[in-house]
């Protein structure tokens, strides 16, 4: 499972789904499937529109939380053409039924997509509000049987840190860290929802800076790259 935040498709000039964005992470995940590695991807919507955003300037919580669904569904299906452009199979599913874009959200037939080597794209989060699309990527990865969860991040950082690298040069990569340990300390890993539900799957987390070439398919080979969580 590999879980995109919306903010890794803005582009520095504003708008809010870059094309050459798309198209190097979309070439990511096709270097990574070319090891026979089948991949489900869930992407938020940070980009376009953020429920909390919404929701602190008075909007109702959970109408604001519906539009942030709204837009994973657009940088789903942004990606999926991107895809499909580099000859990679691909199908978009979402906890939102909009039968004209995308196929609902059925497990069955995504494990069935997965095993014909298409990649699956879960938008809509887990199509109820309160919860974040990393909730949701924990969820979906859980019911695939998926063996791990990749988790990127957009803004040049490698992994966890002891602090912020961008403001303390002091601060240490955490090369592998226990879920008690994220939730204890606070470290900014995923939500605690999301966190807790790969604890209780023995999931393992990456997290791993996104937008550097070939970290994607580093990892699916085992090297070591980012923070493990388990």
């Amino acid at each position: 499972m590999l879980k995109l935040s919306g903010e890794a498709f803005a582009g520095q000039d504003g708008n809010p789904i870059d094309g050459k964005v798309a198209e190097f992470v979309a070439n990511e995940i096709v270097a990574a499937r070319q090891l026979g590695v089948d991949i489900a991807v869930v992407v938020g919507g940070g980009n376009i529109w953020r429920g909390l955003t919404g929701a602190g300037a008075g909007m109702d919580r959970a109408q604001a939380d519906y539009m942030g669904m709204l837009a994973t569904v657009m940088n789903a299906l942004a990606l999926q053409d991107t895809l499909e452009r580099l000859g990679q199979p691909t199908r978009v599913q979402s906890a939102i039924h909009m039968s004209q874009v995308a196929e609902p959200y059925i497990r069955r037939r995504a494990t069935r997509h997965l095993e014909k080597g298409r990649v699956v794209i879960f938008a809509g989060g887990t199509g109820n509000p309160f919860f974040t699309t990393d909730t949701a990527a924990a969820l979906r990865a859980v019911e695939i049987e998926a063996d791990v969860m990749l988790r990127g991040t957009h803004s040049g950082v490698e992994g966890l840190y002891t602090d912020d690298p961008r403001k303390n040069p002091e601060a240490t990569l955490i090369r592998e860290v226990t879920y008690l340990d994220v939730l204890n300390r606070g470290l900014k890993a995923m939500d605690s929802t999301a966190i807790t539900l790969c604890m209780d799957n023995a999931l393992p987390i990456v997290m791993f800076d996104l937008l550097r070439q070939g970290n994607v398919r580093s990892i699916l080979e085992g090297n070591p790259i980012g923070t493990v969580v388990r």
